[in-house]
């Protein structure tokens, strides 16, 4: 039985900006650094509090060589925050492009992107 979510794979063409964006303009913490020595290399990133869910940066054109199979798309993810308001302001003022805040029945949301232009979503629930 599964009974949380550990990892959220995401696969990008460039790693370390990639992790420079987590890092550097997202506030997350880089939780481990891993290199196969074959060619596979991931980093592993979190929120500085310890969250329990990581995402793992993979290099996309290797997971591609390795498993074409694999959907290498980027995965819809909404992160929570509890003051959306700074948040909003902390990205705006790291030059990362962010949406205007939304009002929504269930909350407040944004829309933000990485620098691949890949979008991903913040709530403040009510």
């Amino acid at each position: 039985m599964m009974n949380r979510v550990g990892q959220i794979m995401v696969y990008v063409d460039d790693q370390d900006a990639a992790r420079e964006f987590w890092t550097e303009k997202a506030g997350f913490k880089v939780i481990s650094e891993e290199n196969n020595g074959q060619g596979m290399r991931w980093i592993e990133v979190g929120p500085a509090n310890g969250a329990e869910t990581s995402l793992v940066l993979h290099n996309k054109a290797f997971v591609a060589k390795m498993s074409p199979e694999l959907n290498l798309g980027t995965p819809s993810l909404m992160f929570f925050s509890d003051n959306l308001d700074q948040l909003h302001a902390d990205l705006s003022n790291k030059n990362v492009k962010v949406r205007e805040i939304v009002d929504m029945p269930f909350g407040r949301v944004f829309n933000f992107a990485d620098a691949e232009e890949n979008y991903f979503a913040v709530l403040e629930k009510k």
